[in-house]
């Protein structure tokens, strides 16, 4: 039935399908191939959506390969990808005298049935504005907003995954319990966030339509659904935010027949704003570019096809079972293969972290390759590297090696020399290291203004750990996303503080803690200056905190540059006025 329907809306409050007993299929003859391209340039041809069918065929025979030539056309208002292949499979069917081999047809409008007894919109409404009711502003990579071209001015891209790289993929989805579709999901999350300059990203994502009705496999129609997902970035582990994209997946499906109009007004957003500007559409494409060898055709070839989109940036992931390919639809603004070569970078670097430090930050993920690199550091010809490659502690060693009887600390009648500071962090580094602290772990502490506090960062550091530092001073669920988004397992605190959100971490009072049988010697641990230092909780401009990480090197050179520029010495004491919350106060 869906091929015999129409979509009429003059004179009516609102469109509506309409399903024709009988239509006829145009099937228009021409000489030659090139009067077939001619024929079907998309600049020029035109489906009438009030007619029915809205498919065509235009033949031709091409006399210098004897072949004969068939182009299918539709709109998308009739079919999708599965669609399409159900459709060549019958003609092959028939083209090989096979029609009694057909199967028999499955009425489109049961599947509209099912979708209006499913999930209701109230149960649609409340799942998107939980998503995306403090959603503020668009993510528009490259600055793309504009959602209603015809797709005619996009340059197109094609990129195969090295064989390598697309088995370590798939390994890793196997190892983390996940599809590699969630992968792609999250590399393209990465990709949006490098380029909108955001690390809570919005963008369309093609769901397949058919998963919850019983006989859609073989039926024709539009099953395809677009609709946006939310994916934070920011400072948690690359393993953290591939369980979370998987979780927001897994959500998603159950509303896959919600309307994309219903989750744009559940948006902070204005109507006449678009959500997202990017799309990604990952599919099962068996090898050989879809029916010639799944089928076995006699005597017929897929030639190939074309897609186009209202959306000025697009990635289509082809899984071919063993192997995957990348097709970029970009404005033509932009480099469509550069798109490609990021998408495959953000996959690697994924893959990498994933085997090797799944707690990294997944902002941290470089996407740049070497030749852009230099040519930002050809840009910078005027910057200075004021420190080396050790991380920021070891300057507090260096001061315990020279001065250990100087004054590093005091607070109210306290006061600590460097010695006894070191040594106080020592014995907390170890105990940290024992509970499994180690390079890129990111531990959380909660302290008042206090020795504890000073202390409890320089232990964290020592153990190759990043501290999280949260206010006390903040409210109660803001502190509860801020453990839960940063993805720390344990926490440092003092006995009179209470933190929302913490009982499933392991919990250190720092005032409390017996350290008298650890040690009082550095750790040693092979950490330098690439190593996470910090992650601390900007404001963020959808009025949720965004984790923002900071390394070792770059706090080494800020304070080396101070130091240039203000020469502190021995008879210096500096205020430590900034609450530990802010960036300010790291220096």
């Amino acid at each position: 039935d869906i091929l015999r329907t129409a979509v009429l809306w003059e004179g009516l409050p609102e469109p509506v399908q309409v399903v024709y007993r009988h239509a006829v299929l145009q099937l228009q003859w021409l000489e030659s191939a090139q009067q077939l391209d001619a024929t079907v340039d998309p600049r020029h041809y035109r489906i009438d959506v009030r007619r029915a069918p809205m498919l065509g065929a235009i033949a031709a025979h091409d006399a210098a390969t004897g072949k004969w030539l068939l182009q299918i056309l539709s709109h998308h208002l009739v079919d999708d990808n599965t669609t399409l292949k159900l459709i060549v499979e019958e003609i092959a069917l028939i083209q090989q005298g096979r029609a009694d081999a057909l199967a028999a047809p499955v009425a489109f409008r049961r599947f509209v049935a099912q979708a209006r007894l499913g999930v209701s919109q109230a149960e649609h409404e409340t799942f998107f504005r939980q998503m995306l009711g403090d959603v503020q502003e668009p993510t528009a990579p490259f600055n793309l907003l504009d959602v209603q071209g015809d797709g005619l001015e996009v340059d197109e891209a094609r990129l195969s995954l090295e064989t390598g790289l697309a088995l370590r993929l798939r390994q890793q989805a196997q190892r983390h319990g996940v599809s590699a579709a969630t992968l792609f999901h999250l590399a393209w999350a990465m990709v949006v966030g490098k380029a909108s300059g955001k690390d809570d990203v919005v963008f369309g994502t093609v769901l397949f339509g058919r998963m919850q009705n019983e006989g859609a496999a073989r039926a024709l129609g539009l099953f395809i659904n677009t609709l946006p997902l939310r994916v934070r970035l920011g400072a948690q582990g690359v393993a953290q935010s591939l369980r979370q994209t998987h979780t927001a997946l897994s959500a998603l499906l159950h509303h896959e027949h919600a309307s994309l109009s219903l989750a744009q007004r559940c948006s902070g957003l204005p109507a006449s704003t678009p959500l997202f500007s990017t799309l990604l559409n990952y599919r099962h494409t068996p090898q050989g570019d879809g029916a010639s060898l799944a089928l076995g055709l006699e005597g017929m070839a897929v030639l190939g096809d074309r897609e186009r989109t209202n959306f000025p940036m697009s990635m289509l992931v082809n899984d071919l079972g063993d192997a995957f390919v990348l097709i970029a639809q970009v404005s033509r603004t932009l480099d469509a293969q550069r798109v490609c070569g990021l998408m495959e970078a953000a996959l690697q670097g994924v893959v990498e972290a994933l085997a090797r430090q799944p707690e990294h930050a997944v902002s941290e993920v470089e996407l740049l390759g070497e030749a852009e690199r230099a040519q930002l550091r050809r840009w910078s010809v005027n910057g200075q590297r004021h420190a080396g490659e050790q991380p920021v502690h070891r300057l507090i060693e260096q001061q315990v090696r020279e001065r250990p009887d100087a004054p590093a600390l005091a607070f109210g009648d306290q006061s600590l020399s460097y010695g006894e500071l070191n040594a106080r962090a020592n014995r907390l580094a170890h105990r940290l290291i024992a509970l499994g602290v180690k390079p890129e772990s990111k531990v959380g502490i909660v302290a008042e203004r206090s020795v504890e506090m000073v202390v409890g960062i320089l232990a964290i550091l020592k153990a190759g750990g990043a501290y999280v530092p949260l206010d006390p001073e903040y409210p109660a669920d803001r502190l509860a996303y801020m453990v839960e988004d940063s993805g720390i397992a344990l926490l440092l605190t003092q006995s009179h503080l209470q933190v929302p959100g913490t009982e499933a971490l392991e919990v250190l009072a720092l005032d409390t803690l017996d350290l008298s049988a650890e040690s009082e010697a550095d750790p040693e641990l092979d950490l330098h200056g690439e190593h996470l230092a910090y992650v601390i909780y900007t404001s963020g401009s959808t009025g949720r905190p965004k984790g923002t990480a900071n390394r070792h090197l770059a706090l080494c050179n800020r304070l080396a540059w101070m130091q240039d520029a203000y020469r502190l010495d021995g008879s210096d004491a500096v205020l430590q006025k900034t609450p530990f919350s802010f960036d300010v106060s790291v220096w």
